[in-house]
């Protein structure tokens, strides 16, 4: 390299992807967790995308003015509304880190919850996230959250303990299958089509802290449909496919 050329600049460890709908007086204490936990994980760089999708109160100007601020901050924002799964697949086609995890906007996971998921990055292609203290949610959601990953176990023969959360990945991976939904089951679609690819994972217990009011969003009649279908769709689609095109891992994979 030429003493006058620019440095080459490096990617960063890690990619965070925040989708945001309506999340103004969240959105800034749920940035201070994740910037917590990357500099107590003492990563080599990271970056925080910030998701606006189509909010309708002061979101979008909250994620401008982060983003002016904090170079480690990128701010997108959709032109409609793409629903959870669709927030996140805008974050990870600008994901330039190694590694990419959702956390969502609404402050409701805290640096101690993130730090663990972060520390198991590296030997594998996915690290699963999975709750130790189930107990803090409701029992209806309990009951939800678990039929949900029985339901997938079975139709794809896995033994996944949990398929939501927030699951990290090798980004390079996860650029090379196609995500559909743009539901609450694109998380299970992305493990289900890597794992089909010969993806490995591991595992990590973490606590979760429960801060909703009534009902998630996602126990709405109409997420859970588009959920449900988005399950059986991708089932009938793979059930079709005869072979899978396997990985190609990065370079500094183990």
């Amino acid at each position: 390299m030429m003493p006058d050329d620019p440095p080459v600049a490096r990617a960063p460890e890690f990619s965070f992807v925040v989708p945001c709908y309506n999340e103004g007086p969240n959105l800034e204490p749920s940035v201070a967790e994740i910037e917590k936990a990357a500099l107590q994980a003492d990563l080599d760089g990271f970056e925080i995308i910030l998701v606006n999708d189509c909010s309708a109160d002061e979101t979008g100007d909250k994620i401008n003015q982060l983003a002016a601020e904090r170079p480690h901050i990128r701010a997108i924002h959709n032109s409609r509304n793409l629903n959870l799964g669709g927030a996140y697949k805008a974050g990870i086609a600008a994901a330039t880190g190694t590694y990419v995890m959702m956390v969502p906007g609404d402050n409701s996971h805290p640096a101690h919850g993130i730090l663990p998921i972060i520390r198991a990055a590296g030997k594998t292609d996915m690290v699963l996230p999975y709750p130790i203290n189930p107990e803090a949610r409701t029992l209806f959601r309990r009951f939800m959250s678990r039929s949900f990953i029985i339901v997938n176990n079975v139709l794809f023969r896995n033994r996944v303990p949990y398929y939501n959360g927030l699951v990290v990945h090798k980004t390079q991976l996860l650029h090379q299958i196609p995500i559909v939904t743009n539901s609450f089951a694109y998380q299970a679609e992305a493990v289900v089509r890597l794992l089909k690819r010969g993806a490995d994972y591991s595992t990590v217990g973490v606590e979760i802290v429960e801060r909703e009011v009534g009902l998630t969003s996602a126990f709405r009649p109409r997420n859970i449909y588009t959920t449900v279908m988005a399950v059986l769709v991708l089932r009938w689609r793979l059930l079709w496919r005869k072979r899978f095109p396997k990985l190609k891992r990065p370079e500094n994979t183990p």
